[in-house]
Parts: C-alpha cells; structure tokens; sequence
C-alpha cells in the first residue's frame, strides 16, 4: 500500500434496492417463471444496466412502446408508472399486464387525479424527460404543469393561483425539491400540498446516509446508471455535503485518481443498483491496500410491498 491509497472503506447504510425495486424485479421473474418467454417489459423494469442485461440474458425484451410487443402477448409495465393512454392502449390489443408500478408512484397518480377532479391546477416538480413524470402527466395534462427548478417556479403562470397544488416526482433531491417549494408557496399562498411527502422514504434514507458519509469520506463513490434519478442525486448530495462524489455503473468505471490521498473512501448505491457491485468495488479497493471496512448507519428500512393479485 502506497501512501496515496485509501486504507479505509466507509458504507452508506441503508443504500442499494428499494422495496419497489424489488418487488419490481420479483414480478419480472415470477412472471417469467410463471408464463415464459418472450416476455415484454415496457421501458426498463428499473434504471440499472446490469439488472436490465440481467434479465435480458434470461429472455426479456425490452421495448419502448408497446407497438413493439405482439397482440396478447405478456407486457411488464416497469417501476415508474406509465399514463392512462398507454393501459388503454393495451387493453385494446388484449395484451395480459402485469404492473409493476412501485406503489408510492401510484400514490402520487392518485394525486393527481384527485387534485383534478377537484378542479385544481397541479404543478408537478420534476424531470419533464424521466418516465415516471410522463406517466403521472398522462393522468391529466391539461391540468399540469412540470416545474423543473426554483427559476421556473418563479416564472410558471397559472390560471387561478387560488386552486393550484404541487406534486413532486419520488426520486428527486429533498434540498432542490424544498427550495422550489417555498418559492410556489410564497408565489401561490393558497397552494395545496400532498397529503404526504411524495419523495419516497428510500431515496430520503439514501439522501440522508450518504450526507452522513460524507462526514467520515472526502470521496464517495454512488454505484448506479447514468439514467437512475436517484443515483444522480447521491452524487449531487455528496458534493453538497463536501466530499468529491463520482457515479459509476461498476468498478470499471473508478479511476484510481479520485482516491489518491484519500485516507478514506466512501461508498453508496442508488436504489436500483444490486448489492454485488458494492461488493466488488470493496475488493477493488482492498487489493489497493484498504483493509478496514465500516459502516455508518442512519435508518432501519423494513417496507415490503404486496405483488400484484395475480401473482399472489
């Protein structure tokens, strides 16, 4: 070991797979088990490349729109949620759907749905281009509006600022998402909130431990894919916090640069990156003369979700 080499591993806890995650990729393989291949999933079941490659080796394909899957076949939709016009499009050509919509998403569609039908007009706070905001769009577009920053908070105009209320996709920031907030609520005193916290409890967990991390860890390293909202806001919160965060889709995107000179390196997984790549960068970082491996804990998680009926 070389005076530069890291000689201490520091693990964010909780991190790694969600509890929709997981019931997300469970419905993925009980299906496959349950009625074959081919097997369609619309989008990616979650945003990993290597759960996604995974999958694929064992005969799921992968579309985008469900034009690309053949009438009655079996069609997943994935973790983000997907809009009314597409259920109905797959009503139509009698395909059999099996949803593996993470139900904390399906609560913020709820939302939105009740917001509408009560007449209000619904700022939604998230990535106009991430999936699970375009699913919750589809619930009433004529209704919404996507606010992506505090400048466009400023600038949104609305048609009646006494009958307007706020949604939030469940993967974003809890820092960007509060300073948005308190700009609609000071443009729009009236504004109508969510009945809960739409940020799902794991990315706040995730967010929190890894601002815990960083205390101990001037380089945190986020296991996730590039796509992965929350992975992205790890390395965001990481940088915050003031530690050098880099996010890498496995050990062979680390390069040995970003630990030299740090006595210690921190690591964290987004919500959609299996356990075993967090394996294998500790033993990158052990054959680099790192020989102490701690954890720093902030929260139990012990949610679960119930499968859909049909595979109960």
């Amino acid at each position: 070991m070389s005076a530069k080499d890291p000689n201490r591993i520091v693990l964010a806890s909780p991190r790694g797979f969600c509890a929709g995650v997981v019931r997300a990729i469970d419905i993925v393989e009980i299906v496959l088990e349950r009625f074959g291949s081919p097997l369609y999933v619309r989008k990616e079941i979650v945003h990993n490349k290597h759960v996604v490659e995974g999958l694929q080796r064992r005969g799921v394909i992968f579309i985008d729109e469900l034009s690309e899957a053949p009438d009655s076949s079996t069609v997943v939709f994935s973790a983000h949620g997907v809009s009314p016009a597409v259920r109905e499009e797959a009503d139509r050509r009698l395909l059999r759907v099996i949803d593996a919509t993470c139900p904390l998403v399906t609560k913020v569609h709820l939302e939105a749905l009740r917001f509408a039908e009560s007449d209000y007009e619904i700022l939604l706070i998230g990535h106009r281009r991430h999936e699970e905001v375009e699913g919750t769009m589809g619930e009433a577009p004529e209704r919404m509006q996507v606010v992506e920053s505090a400048e466009e908070a400023e600038r949104v105009v609305v048609r009646d600022p006494s009958r307007v209320a706020y949604l939030t996709q469940t993967t974003l920031s809890m820092e960007d998402t509060k300073t948005i907030v308190a700009v609609l609520k000071r443009r729009f005193p009236a504004i109508q909130t969510p009945a809960k916290d739409d940020i799902c409890y794991a990315t706040q967990n995730r967010q929190t431990a890894v601002r815990k991390l960083a205390e101990v860890a001037p380089v945190i390293l986020v296991i996730g894919s590039k796509n992965s909202s929350n992975s992205n806001r790890l390395v965001e919160e990481a940088i915050l916090a003031g530690s050098r965060g880099y996010l890498i889709d496995d050990v062979g995107d680390i390069r040995p640069e970003w630990v030299e000179g740090a006595s210690s390196v921190g690591i964290t997984s987004g919500a959609s990156a299996p356990d075993f790549l967090v394996d294998q960068v500790i033993d990158w970082l052990r054959q680099r003369g790192a020989s102490v491996v701690e954890e720093v804990k902030t929260s139990e998680e012990n949610v679960r979700f119930s499968l859909p009926a049909l595979l109960q």
